[in-house]
Parts: C-alpha cells; sequence; structure tokens
C-alpha cells in the first residue's frame, strides 16, 4: 500500500488557506503558537496540513472570546489527555460572558429608558439624556 504523500505549503499559501496574514502566521510563531517548520539547507520553510488545521483552530478560539495567552493554553492542553482542564478553562470562560451579557442587557435597558425620556421631553426644556448624563447621582 503506497502512503500519501505529504501537503507542503509556502508561507504565503497557508495564510491564504487559513485566512491569515503572513505577519500574523510569523507573529504566532514568535509567540509559541505556531511552530516554525524546518528550513532544509537553502530551502524555503514549508508547511505541513497541520498548519492550517493549528491557525483555523486559533481563530476560531479567539473568535470565542480567548486570549492568545489562553489559546496557547488550549493548544498545550490538546497535547495530552487533559479534558477536565479544558472543561474547567471554558467553562471559566463562559461564566466570563454570562457577566458581560448581563452587563450589556443593564445598559441596553439604561439606553431604552434614555431613548423613551427623550421623547417625552419639551422643546426649549433641555435635552433628558444629557440632563440624565451629567445629573448627581450621590444624593
Amino acid at each position: 500500500m503506497e502512503q500519501e504523500k505529504a501537503v507542503e505549503i509556502k508561507i504565503g499559501a497557508l495564510a491564504e488557506q487559513s485566512g491569515v496574514h503572513v505577519e500574523t502566521i510569523r507573529y504566532y510563531q514568535n509567540l509559541g503558537l505556531m511552530p516554525k517548520p524546518v528550513r532544509a539547507h537553502g530551502a524555503v520553510r514549508r508547511y505541513g496540513k497541520d498548519a492550517v488545521d493549528r491557525l483555523r483552530f486559533i481563530k476560531r478560539a479567539q473568535g470565542l472570546g480567548f486570549s492568545l495567552d489562553e489559546v496557547k493554553l488550549l493548544l498545550d492542553l490538546a497535547e495530552g489527555e487533559h479534558c477536565g482542564e479544558t472543561r474547567t478553562l471554558a467553562q471559566r470562560k463562559l461564566s466570563l460572558v454570562e457577566k458581560k451579557i448581563a452587563d450589556l442587557r443593564g445598559i441596553e435597558g439604561a439606553l431604552n429608558k434614555l431613548v423613551r425620556a427623550c421623547g417625552t421631553g419639551r422643546r426649549g426644556a433641555g435635552c433628558p439624556i444629557i440632563e440624565s448624563l451629567s445629573a448627581d447621582d450621590s444624593h
């Protein structure tokens, strides 16, 4: 049975296939998120299929709100059997997201109230939004 030849691509093709810039790949390499491929003497560095998958993982994790430090931790955890630790990290991130959503709902409610107040204001009496934002709430 013939072995399948490993797909190897240059950094430009890697960037195109993964949807990131070449500079981003180099930045990730400097942070230790992406390994630098070995370069044969005088040859161009070539990346395997796993590099595309890894970059997609990094971008998707960032899209879920994980910082690059957290992404690095996730990648390190992926190397072994660390599902419990990964779950704990994801649960912490979920808690933060839920808190942000609650905060945003509070801001939404306050802004809705201000907009409604603006509709009830009288001409020449000032802007209820401006007045509300400049009011002294300490009393």
